[in-house]
């Protein structure tokens, strides 16, 4: 267990050094990323038309290790029963976090049972 935490501690410390980055590992093994340096304003981007079956996510700015980089919004496949959440940053004490765009069950009518298992997901009047 010592072992572990003066690794851990190591590995930050080297973060830091190299252009105030530290990635977390998390239990299921995906990176936080967190940076000195606020990521600039969003760019503006001309929202394309409708497209049946997809979901248009806007751009971000993500994190390459050095700088902030510009990533343009692109079209990703519709799941059914699920909304999109993109990409953002989030201000802690001074340190930026990058937090991922990601797919969550949707709730459309706000009653509680999640789109996906909703016989009647869109329903405002229901009880």
């Amino acid at each position: 267990m010592r072992t572990k935490i003066v690794l851990s501690s190591c590995l930050m410390a080297a973060g830091l050094a190299f252009g105030g980055v530290v990635i977390v590992p998390t239990a299921a093994m995906a990176a936080t990323v967190w940076v000195q340096t606020a990521p600039p304003p969003l760019r503006e981007e001309a929202v394309p038309a409708p497209r049946r079956g997809y979901v248009w996510t806007p751009g971000y700015w993500a994190w390459n290790g050095h700088s902030h980089v510009w990533h343009s919004g692109v079209w990703v496949k519709e799941r059914r029963g699920y909304v999109y959440t993109q990409p953002t940053w989030v201000e802690h004490d001074g340190r930026w976090e990058f937090r991922r765009g990601a797919w969550a069950r949707g709730d459309a009518d706000h009653d509680g049972v999640p789109n996906g298992v909703d016989r009647r997901p869109n329903n405002p009047n229901r009880n």
